[in-house]
């Protein structure tokens, strides 16, 4: 990998959940920002946003994640090149009630979703810090999938399994050095002090 590529999922026009804004470029920014840093890769945004309106599944009111992924390698152009997706719809597979994100064990694509990241889907007084770190840490985590990273026995390493934003906020952003060494990366590039203040983040629809 010596390339991110970053852009808004979004629920396609005239969609029942086209109210669902689409996540902003200054958000997306920002989260290059730091995937740069971590990774020590280009990160580029895409201006344009990927329609997603073939997933939605409604009798669940959920978006299939591996469905959107499966339509996402046809931006695939660079062998070299990993896609983000970064979306505020709510994401699922078969198996499971939730997922805050899905990507392709050993692939190129990788999704997160900010819909259950934000504390306004919990009833609680939006925190856009919170939710910056808890985007970038979910992030990391399955662009380690396409990188051939399995699930981490260590509770502070990025590639821990998590299932809710407790247990999620408890981990690091970072790899452990046995997850660093079987992706083949140098440990990141320490953060300069005033990034990510406040990430600029639209409030998500929660509904």
């Amino acid at each position: 990998m010596n390339a991110i590529h970053l852009l808004s999922v979004v629920p396609g026009r005239g969609h029942s959940r086209a109210q669902d804004a689409e996540v902003s470029i200054e958000m997306l920014d920002d989260l290059a920002a730091e995937l740069a840093r971590i990774f020590q890769v280009s990160c580029h945004v895409h201006e344009e946003t990927f329609a997603a309106d073939f997933a939605y599944d409604q009798a669940r009111s959920q978006f299939h994640s591996t469905a959107i992924l499966h339509r996402m390698q046809s931006l695939l152009n660079d062998p070299e090149v990993h896609i983000l997706g970064v979306t505020n719809l709510d994401l699922y597979i078969p198996i499971l009630t939730f997922v805050f994100g899905e990507a392709q064990l050993m692939g190129r694509c990788a999704l997160v979703s900010l819909h259950r990241l934000c504390e306004e889907f919990y009833g609680l007084p939006a925190n856009r810090n919170l939710l910056g770190d808890r985007l970038v840490k979910e992030s990391v985590h399955e662009l380690g999938h396409t990188l051939g990273l399995r699930h981490c026995a260590d509770w502070r390493c990025v590639m821990a399994s998590a299932h809710d934003v407790e247990r999620l906020d408890l981990k690091g952003e970072a790899y452990c050095p046995s997850c660093l060494a079987a992706a083949s990366l140098q440990p990141p590039v320490p953060r300069r002090s005033g990034i990510l203040s406040e990430f600029r983040f639209p409030p998500p629809n929660t509904a």
